[in-house]
């Protein structure tokens, strides 16, 4: 009784210190603190036999072991994000698309955007900050509340585009060493949920929005606001090549290299990008120092949620919940689902779900004869779907930190197209793999 006490009041400190704007860095280790001690872990090593497990050894092994294995991957997707903000390519791929949608479509052009860049490797907290400028122009222009542009960044960076295929997002890379796959596992039904998602998506955010204008909600400049200014940008089909050599280095090597197949890919993206746009690029050293310390960021707050479901997952109420997901009736697939969405839910992340809750799961999966490919995208995806619940790092960071809305205002629409919509990928995906594809 203690344990359920521990996780679930444990979580809830989380989401509620994170959303009154604490620091997960700060936020993360209180709620560890409340989840241990009604839990009975003892709290420090010293208070423990050597080999048993304590509080402050368990949430620091999570962290550092989530730092040792994607660190280089953050560090170089952040500065590939940063070199590409700063040569102008980003604004130049983001701009061509906004200018061939134009106002009148001015939600499907953000989105379009933002997937884009996602797709061809730009970390996603680098996506929202380069896009955020031409979504709020967009968006004064077509007067439609401002409220609603965190949903729309990240409908178009962390749903159909993140979890799919191919995707050089470390969210489709985390299963491959677990499951044997490859970052285009089971690319098929990959596709129909995609495309799925991307449809649904937009007309629920379609919806969503001219419901609030039919209402008289309208944009509301603030003070401050940044100010697109007219400025000389590279040739946006250059600028879009160094997205295609992260997918392309990436398809070459993924059979061979695995994980480290990202590594080539996005150092790649990185010359490339500078070869190409070099003029723009002040200083190709200050962008990759600027993007280090945004690496940093990104993957400390990330560690810090880890941390907390690594001491979560050796209280007694998380194993007795991954016993009844594991034994549920039906679908390996349904449980395999519910474990890794929950526990991203928990983690607030969605490679941070995945690195505690497959190394539990895929084994008894795949003991059971699970495809692994298919174990794969369902991991995926469903990683994918809880992650955006209120107190997920890039919740905070996109709402709060990007665009300068609360919670209260803009997370609501936010949920529905991050959080709604990719569950309704994952059942769609377990329902085509149940179907033989």
């Amino acid at each position: 009784m203690f344990s359920v006490i521990g996780l679930v009041g444990g979580l809830a400190l989380l989401i509620i210190l994170t959303m009154r704007g604490m620091n997960l860095l700060i936020a993360a280790p209180l709620s560890t603190l409340f989840l241990a001690v009604f839990s009975g872990i003892p709290l420090f090593p010293q208070m423990v036999a050597e080999g048993e497990i304590s509080m402050l050894s368990s949430y620091m092994e999570g962290f550092s072991g989530f730092v040792a294995s994607w660190f280089i991957m953050f560090l170089l997707g952040s500065i590939f994000g940063k070199v590409m903000g700063d040569a102008r390519a980003a604004d130049s791929v983001s701009k061509w698309v906004v200018d061939r949608l134009g106002v009148k479509y001015a939600v499907a052009a953000v989105v379009a955007a933002c997937a884009i860049l996602t797709y061809g490797g730009v970390s996603l907290f680098i996506v929202g900050f380069s896009v955020f400028p031409l979504a709020l122009s967009l968006f004064k222009q077509a007067n439609l509340p401002r409220r609603f542009i965190p949903a729309a960044l990240a409908f178009g960076s962390v749903t159909f585009t993140m979890t799919s295929a191919g995707s050089p997002e470390i969210q489709n890379w985390i299963p491959i060493p677990f499951l044997g796959t490859t970052a285009y596992a089971a690319w098929e039904v990959s596709l129909i949920v995609a495309i799925f998602m991307a449809i649904s998506g937009y007309w629920l955010l379609k919806k969503i929005i001219d419901r609030a204008v039919a209402k008289g909600e309208k944009f509301e400049a603030r003070d401050g606001d940044p100010v697109i200014e007219k400025q000389d940008l590279p040739n946006p089909l250059l600028s879009a090549i160094p997205l295609l050599i992260v997918l392309i280095v990436s398809f070459i090597f993924h059979d061979s290299l695995g994980t480290s197949a990202l590594i080539i890919a996005l150092t790649s993206g990185i010359i490339a990008t500078w070869a190409l746009n070099h003029k723009y690029l002040k200083s190709v050293w200050t962008s990759a120092s600027n993007g280090t310390m945004g690496a940093l960021l990104a993957i400390t707050n990330t560690a810090a949620v880890v941390g907390f479901g690594a001491v979560a997952k050796n209280t007694e109420a998380f194993n007795s919940a991954v016993a009844a997901v594991t034994d549920l009736p039906g679908s390996p697939l349904i449980g395999a689902a519910i474990a890794v969405g929950v526990i991203a839910g928990l983690t607030g992340s969605s490679s941070g779900g995945q690195q505690i809750a497959l190394p539990l799961v895929a084994p008894h999966y795949l003991d059971m004869g699970v495809d692994p490919e298919a174990l794969h995208r369902v991991a995926a995806i469903s990683s994918g779907a809880l992650d955006t619940l209120p107190h997920g790092g890039y919740v905070v960071t996109t709402i709060r930190a990007i665009c300068g809305e609360t919670h209260k205002d803009a997370y609501p629409a936010f949920a529905a197209v991050t959080v709604i919509i990719p569950v309704l990928g994952v059942l769609l995906a377990i329902g085509l793999f149940a179907l033989g594809m």
